[in-house]
């Protein structure tokens, strides 16, 4: 007798609670849509990668409310062979291998639903570092990013962040989102990806007015 099916979904939530939209262009110089967070849905829990792999009963993570919920169709999977899955490719999953940039909760989603489904989660929410990463900062960043999260796996307090010249509002929001993003990763309390999301809200926040004018 074949398995009954299991309907698949993907739960999106905005880290940013709507800034990104409002502010990226005055900060990064491009518009973001949002700081894109993931989990799959899928035998009434919700699957996502923090520090490890998780899992939580369905609408009942610390994320909130998801922004938009994305059908990605049935699998005839057994909930056992699906957990074996999880055991599997728990060791590539783990706070030590986490990556902002290429080894995320995006990433772990995408490659659950390959297996449950056999096809991915939308480009637009995989593409996010790479469109963050090509804006007029993400080379000015990408040193502080890969700093802070070797000294994260090592367990070291992460060195001062270099000062830039603040010749204008976005040079300004852009070297306190790096002070912040620093004294958030030393606090130990946070992931890479829940620091960088606060720390940028947090200057948004401080700066919204001024840098909406500076646009």
């Amino acid at each position: 007798m074949a398995e009954e099916g299991h309907k698949v979904v993907l739960n999106v939530y905005d880290l940013s609670n709507g800034l990104a939209r409002q502010l990226s262009t005055s900060f990064l110089g491009k518009p973001i849509e949002a700081i894109w967070h993931t989990g799959v849905v899928v035998y009434g829990n919700e699957y996502f990668f923090g520090g490890g792999i998780q899992a939580a009963p369905a609408g009942a993570t610390q994320y909130g409310r998801p922004v938009r919920v994305v059908d990605l169709g049935v699998t005839h999977l057994p909930r056992e062979v699906f957990e074996d899955y999880l055991r599997d490719i728990a060791p590539r999953y783990t706070a030590a291998t986490y990556s902002l940039l290429t080894h995320n909760c995006n990433n772990f989603s995408n490659e659950v639903a390959q297996f449950l489904v056999g096809a991915g989660i939308p480009d637009y929410i995989l593409n996010l570092p790479n469109e963050v990463m090509s804006s007029p900062m993400g080379a000015m960043i990408m040193p502080m990013i890969q700093n802070l999260e070797a000294t994260l796996r090592n367990n070291a307090a992460p060195q001062t962040t270099q000062a830039y010249p603040l010749g204008s509002m976005r040079g300004k929001v852009q070297e306190e989102v790096m002070r912040e993003f620093a004294a958030l990763m030393a606090s130990g309390t946070l992931r890479a990806s829940e620091a960088a999301a606060l720390a940028m809200r947090r200057v948004m926040e401080r700066h919204g007015d001024g840098a909406s004018m500076q646009a």
